[in-house]
């Protein structure tokens, strides 16, 4: 991945998936744009990291000519998105890589707990941000006339076009909402499935510009809300879960990163517009 930019978002915490992604990517060679938004960690049960922690031991992991870049915003703020992307951008001048990493934890519920601001804040900050900031990346990489399309089109001089290897690689995050219930996630799990759902369609129209965009699906990763003194939920039968899983364990941040990051490379490139599960058989077991 050398001469490659990425910019992952949601890089807040050394024990993130965020984190895990822009480590292996720099210790592939690629300039890493990390975003963060501290604010949403001090809320949680888990709480913030220290962010000079989080840059220092990135930094460390960058190989010769590679370069590293940080920036907080909310994104949950439509404004604040496209600044981020230029700010990415001007790192190195160019953006190859963009993964939407960014999630909100907190303040969900069942169904009988929904309320109009719980669901939008999910929504802006899970899906609606997701989206917009693949539009703008995908803008760095084309000239297409940006009018509005109607059901069907195609994106102006995109079609036919061939490409010898993608021109940019977008990665989203889903979660397990497909593969079995998510009590007490709905406006989490709602905008997940959202992402999931509609992968096909944006992975279709960004193939025209060269632009491969896979979905992953980290399955249950322990990022500290698996921790008992950190935990935001119910650890009661946890123990009898994890000693059904076939691999003895659940996920570690670098589990889903070694995935992404191999995605990201030229054997990935094959590998298109997918929702993959990478789980250790949890759904299985």
């Amino acid at each position: 991945m050398h001469g490659q930019t990425a910019l992952v978002t949601g890089v807040s915490r050394r024990r993130g998936i965020g984190f895990a992604v822009a480590r292996a990517f720099a210790r592939l060679g690629a300039s890493v744009f990390i975003h963060h938004y501290s604010p949403h960690d001090e809320d949680q049960p888990w709480g913030a990291d220290d962010l000079s922690g989080v840059v220092g031991e990135l930094q460390a992991e960058l190989t010769e000519g590679a370069v590293l870049g940080e920036m907080s915003a909310d994104l949950q703020d439509t404004e604040q998105i496209q600044p981020l992307v230029d700010a990415a951008h001007a790192l190195t001048g160019s953006l190859d890589i963009l993964v939407c990493n960014q999630a909100k934890s907190g303040g969900d519920g069942s169904i009988l707990d929904m309320t109009p601001e719980a669901l939008d804040a999910f929504w802006d900050t899970n899906t609606r941000s997701t989206l917009l900031l693949t539009r703008a990346f995908a803008l760095l990489k084309t000239d297409v006339p940006t009018e509005a399309a109607r059901p069907g089109d195609r994106l102006g001089s995109g079609h036919g076009k061939k490409f010898s290897k993608p021109t940019g690689r977008v990665f989203w995050m889903t979660s397990g909402q497909g593969h079995g219930p998510m009590r007490g996630e709905v406006a989490y799990a709602t905008s997940k499935a959202a992402l999931a759902g509609v992968t096909a369609t944006v992975a279709a129209e960004l193939l025209e510009l060269g632009i491969v965009l896979n979905t992953v699906n980290p399955g249950p990763v322990d990022t500290g809300y698996l921790t008992p003194d950190a935990t935001d939920r119910s650890l009661e039968g946890v123990q009898e879960l994890l000693d059904a899983q076939p691999f003895g364990r659940f996920g570690e941040p670098a589990d889903p990163a070694k995935l992404i990051s191999w995605l990201a490379t030229d054997d990935g490139a094959w590998i298109v517009g997918q929702v993959l599960t990478s789980d250790g058989g949890f759904y299985l077991a």
